[in-house]
């Protein structure tokens, strides 16, 4: 969702479309005579559409519109059901654009629109097969967020359209619940520990004074950082703000309170898509829409067993030569790895400094030699933060946050330096390459300074293409011998190992009918990680399925497909040229990045 700031070129699009006779036709026209114009209209119209959507991109408010702030989505089936209808009515005009219309370019855009479509179209029998209040999203928990991170306040308007969203939750809450209600009545229901999570969610929310929610203290601070009001105008908006969350916010949370402790007695602890009818059907959808393959689950599972004692007997075969006990096993000897004292810095103020300076160097050494096996290098620059303080409790170890298009803010990769026992040295470069240098910096830095391409293309839930280069992106530092001391490798190898567990496990909850237990026992014994931290995991699982499979499927469809172009090309093989293949066209379904590779190995071949 960060990449929506990309959307400011899109909407002066707009503005040019709606200039003369020819772009009223491309912007009205059932079929535009540009095919980009399309693509990009069917993107922009959307938008409009949605209110919190466009607060997010925030570029409407910089041109003065400002009255979608004061707006929340309509979330009503009849909306939803409006979604299909045009899905498939835009899967119609795409067709319409012949194939000998369109240069190499849109060609691909095309088919990669139709791989959306048609999976789009192809879930509406299941859209109702998921759990859409849970206890890592859903309304809950994301509104509170989109209103403390999304909605800006700086001035006296922007208050009042913040108070106006509140006094619109109570129609946002009764349009979701009939979603639920449609949920109940086809028996799909949450598990038992989804709605004792949300449950104590949302009464922790209500039994706070207005004055003390998250929803007035948010506001509180950024009036006072706006410094635009005056003391008689901050006391009447949060007057306003307190009235709205005692009268409009807390009932509907009521409402959901209500309506799940009386949805608890229906809940089994039974976790898998596999109990629901046509569930085997949803989770295989599910598989394919994340892996972009036809893999079974089946083939998925036994890949993941076959990968799980693979990696596993990679790391003993480490640790033993390094002198560790590995007699018992690989959890009582990973267990003595983690507990070895040597491989953390100190839990100091000067420790977590030294994390962060180690992260780049890390980062400069390889980047200074990414030249020999990349023809494209990222534009952007790159640097390390700390996670702000006030966040990284619960927030993940790491992420990347891409650049700014107009190259005056980096990329930035963020470390978790909450509980030092979280970063082993061992661990750092693994993490480093993946989310920063040669992994996510470089996969989207270069996919942002494409040319010519569709937003949509930019945009594109390729979770399978991210994530797989990422992890590849480990795999190749490695080979390149940036991780040359064994315990290093063993960092690398841990993180490859829990992606492989990820396989086994989630087709384990959907298909193979695994209880909550089950998985939480297997991940324990074959991961090393802390059980806190693995029923996190299992139950992410449970309410996101197929997702967590995505990952490794991803990293070994690349290294499948260099493998197979080292095979065919010999000598005129080029690992640059290779990676020009993978990155150049942005993200990609992986059975369109196959024939990309296929083509590639067809034309050096001459």
């Amino acid at each position: 969702m960060k990449k929506f700031f990309k959307w400011t070129g899109l909407l002066l699009l707009t503005l040019i479309l709606f200039g003369g006779a020819l772009g009223a036709h491309e912007w009205y026209a059932k079929k535009p005579l540009f095919f980009r114009a399309f693509l990009d209209r069917t993107l922009i119209k959307i938008a409009l559409d949605d209110p919190e959507l466009l607060t997010s991109i925030g570029v409407l408010d910089g041109m003065g519109f400002k009255g979608h702030n004061a707006k929340l989505n309509d979330d009503s089936l009849e909306k939803n059901d409006e979604m299909y209808v045009l899905m498939k009515e835009v899967r119609a005009t795409l067709l319409d654009y012949s194939d000998s219309s369109l240069d190499e370019s849109q060609l691909l855009s095309k088919e990669i629109a139709l791989y959306l479509l048609d999976a789009g179209v192809a879930s509406e029998p299941y859209r109702f097969h998921n759990y859409p209040v849970n206890q890592l999203f859903g309304l809950q928990s994301d509104f509170p967020s989109f209103m403390d991170a999304q909605h800006q306040v700086n001035t006296v308007e922007d208050a009042e359209n913040y108070n106006a969203r509140l006094n619109k939750l109570g129609v946002k809450f009764a349009q979701n619940m009939e979603g639920l209600l449609k949920r109940e009545e086809k028996d799909i229901i949450p598990p038992l520990f989804v709605i004792e999570r949300v449950l104590d969610e949302m009464q922790a929310f209500v039994d706070l004074q207005p004055e003390e929610n998250i929803l007035y203290t948010s506001l509180e601070k950024k009036i006072d950082d706006a410094e635009q009001f005056d003391t008689s105008e901050k006391s009447r908006v949060l007057a306003g703000t307190s009235k709205a969350i005692a009268s409009q916010v807390y009932p509907a949370y009521q409402s959901y309170i209500n309506y799940f402790e009386k949805l608890k007695s229906k809940a089994g602890t039974d976790d898998g898509l596999w109990r629901l009818e046509g569930g085997d059907i949803a989770y295989q959808q599910a598989l394919a829409f994340f892996t972009t393959t036809d893999y079974s689950a089946d083939y998925i599972h036994q890949t993941g067993l076959s990968e799980v004692d693979r990696i596993q007997k990679q790391i003993l075969t480490i640790l033993e030569a390094e002198d560790f006990d590995v007699s018992d096993g690989f959890t009582t000897a990973i267990e003595a790895l983690k507990n070895d004292e040597r491989f953390y810095y100190p839990d100091t103020d000067e420790g977590r400094a030294q994390i962060l300076a180690d992260y780049q160097t890390i980062l400069d050494e390889i980047n200074a030699a990414m030249g020999e096996v990349f023809n494209v290098l990222p534009k952007a620059s790159m640097e390390v933060k700390r996670i702000p303080e006030f966040k990284e409790k619960t927030a993940p170890g790491a992420y990347y946050q891409q650049p700014s298009m107009d190259g005056s803010r980096p990329g930035v990769f963020y470390a978790n330096l909450y509980d030092i026992k979280a970063t082993p040295k061992y661990g750092m470069r693994t993490l480093a390459y993946h989310e920063a240098i040669p992994g996510h910096h470089f996969q989207v830095s270069i996919s942002m300074e494409l040319e010519g391409l569709p937003i949509f293309r930019t945009l594109s839930p390729f979770t399978a293409y991210t994530e797989g280069w990422a992890l590849y992106a480990e795999r190749l530092a490695w080979e390149l011998g940036f991780e040359e001391d064994p315990y290093d490798n063993i960092g690398r190898l841990q993180a490859e190992l829990f992606r492989a567990v990820r396989l086994v496990v989630d087709t384990g909850i959907h298909a193979k009918k695994w209880t909550r237990e089950e998985a939480i026992e297997y991940m324990l014994n074959n991961t090393g990680i802390a059980e806190s931290d693995v029923v996190s995991e299992i139950e992410r699982y449970i309410v996101m399925p197929g997702q967590a499979t995505s990952y490794k499927v991803g990293m070994m469809k690349i290294l499948e497909l260099r493998e197979k172009a080292k095979v065919a090309l010999g000598d005129k093989f080029n690992l640059a040229d290779y990676h020009d293949v993978v990155l150049k066209n942005g993200a990609v379904p992986l059975e369109i990045l196959e024939r990309l590779v296929d083509q590639y190995i067809e034309n050096t071949s001459i």
